[in-house]
């Protein structure tokens, strides 16, 4: 018997439609290796209707009060908690993602976060008004930037979506988002939910490949274009929006630093850095997947982590006791298994360096110890459960390494020491710097990173006024 695909569609000026000219790209669940779904392969003409409906609800939208925009947040929290199961459910499809680690560590997050948002739309801020030359008054104004194309990565679909469309609608801006190729489904399902609260062209959603999303990032209408995703897509967004100086808001790779000093209480630290390197698949930019350990404490800390990793479950979705599912897609396994396939003759996998069964995409959750700072795998980002070991002998060397790398995006520090803790935040060139923890996130506080991670930030004011821009107003008192 086979098994009717699930159509995806998608959501232009308030209702549903099939890519103009028909095509369409199939999804697969990573979990099973399998199609579940065809979604749109959008092409000019549905990237033009998408664009020319949120340049139309503009004006309406900029124009309604703070008050207005925070109401409509507000319902759309509280109906992302009443639809939270079937967000759930089309996020699972979407990576492989276990039901309840999504219901427990996303959903809530997600929903805080819109709150936030709706509650930033009431608290713009600048400078007072004042006279600053005699006889004339300046005031500043802050106003939506207008209309904002957005590309959403496939490894937090849900959250990421979240992370581009609150702010921007908070500020008063029309959002055209583009979810991965691979993980459309709860992005879809997003925007029946929006489409029933906010009107239309407001928010809309375009399905597509790359070359979506370069369409999207080129046309004419969008002032701003915001990417969460791979470095090299980052740069190509920033190459075509310079063409008619678009603003660029870019969230691209990590390869965060773990640096582990000798006074480290050893199985507290080994059991939250296994989390936060193998949470998600380890496909995360802020993943803990570049320990650096002092060479005092080096063998037994390796020893403790490749326990850790042996101990650590993939799985299916409707497990309980998994604590990440499949790589997202067949690229993305063979990209990682390719890193462990090029290991130099120096490295030494401790736990893991393998596919596990031959249904889905999974991985082992994978520990490589004996590495050097120019090996491949500690320059480049895995984007998997890989966690490598490097040994340091003192702090200066620590910050050698932990800097050593073309990404800036999070980091974090294990120790006792409170002067030494503060010295290594002052002189991590990351984002963001943990102390004696890793990963957790809250949406006050801004993320965002350095160098080739990226520019702008998410979450909190900062992320808000990302989507904003200043203007300066000045009255004769003549």
């Amino acid at each position: 018997m086979t098994t009717e695909l699930r159509r995806l569609r998608n959501y232009i000026n308030g209702e549903f439609r099939d890519a103009a000219d028909g095509r369409t790209i199939d999804v697969v669940n990573p979990a099973t290796g399998e199609v579940y779904a065809t979604s749109p392969l959008s092409g000019q003409a549905d990237v033009d209707a998408a664009m020319d409906a949120a340049a139309a609800a503009f004006p309406a939208w900029r124009d309604t009060t703070p008050s207005e925009r925070q109401k409509v947040l507000l319902k759309i929290a509280d109906a992302f908690e009443e639809r939270a199961e079937d967000l759930i459910a089309a996020e699972s499809e979407n990576t492989g993602k276990p039901l309840e680690l999504t219901r427990t560590e996303e959903v809530p997050p997600m929903v805080d976060q819109i709150r936030f948002f709706a509650g930033a739309a009431r608290m713009l801020e600048g400078k007072s008004a004042g006279e600053y030359m005699e006889g004339l008054t300046s005031i500043v104004r802050r106003e939506p930037v207008g209309v904002c194309a957005q590309v959403a990565p496939w490894n937090y679909p849900m959250m990421m979506a979240v992370w581009k469309f609150a702010p921007a609608l908070a500020a008063g801006n029309t959002v055209v988002l583009k979810p991965s190729d691979t993980t459309p489904a709860s992005t879809v399902l997003i925007a029946e939910i929006i489409g029933q609260i906010v009107p239309k062209g407001v928010f809309n959603v375009i399905c597509g490949d790359r070359d979506t999303g370069r369409a999207m990032v080129e046309h004419r209408i969008p002032a701003m274009a915001s990417i969460t995703g791979s470095v090299r897509a980052g740069m190509q967004v920033a190459e075509s929006a310079a063409k008619d100086v678009k603003r660029v808001h870019l969230e691209l790779g990590g390869k965060a630093p773990v640096v582990v000093f000798e006074d480290t209480d050893i199985d507290k630290a080994v059991e939250d850095i296994s989390v936060a390197g193998f949470f998600n698949a380890g496909q995360d930019c802020t993943a803990a997947t570049r320990v650096l350990v002092h060479e005092s404490i080096h063998d037994e800390f390796v020893s403790a982590l490749a326990k850790a990793a042996a101990g650590t479950k993939t799985g299916q979705p409707d497990d309980a006791d998994v604590l990440y599912g499949p790589l997202n897609n067949a690229n993305q396994l063979k990209q990682v298994s390719g890193f462990i396939d090029r290991l130099p003759a120096h490295a030494k996998v401790e736990a893991g360096g393998h596919r596990v069964g031959d249904k889905g995409y999974f991985f082992a959750p994978t520990v490589v110890s004996g590495l050097k700072q120019d090996d491949e795998i500690i320059q480049n980002e895995v984007f998997g459960p890989v966690i490598t070991v490097q040994s340091f002998r003192d702090e200066d060397q620590a910050l050698e390494y932990a800097n050593g790398v073309e990404y800036a995006l999070a980091s974090s520090v294990w120790t006792k020491d409170h002067a030494r803790a503060m010295r290594m935040s002052k002189a991590l060139d990351f984002g963001c710097v943990w102390i004696n923890t890793h990963i957790p996130l809250v949406a006050e506080m801004p993320h965002g990173g350095f160098k080739k991670s990226g520019y702008g930030k998410d979450l909190s004011a900062y992320g808000f006024d990302d989507y904003t821009r200043v203007k300066h107003v000045m009255t004769s008192l003549g």
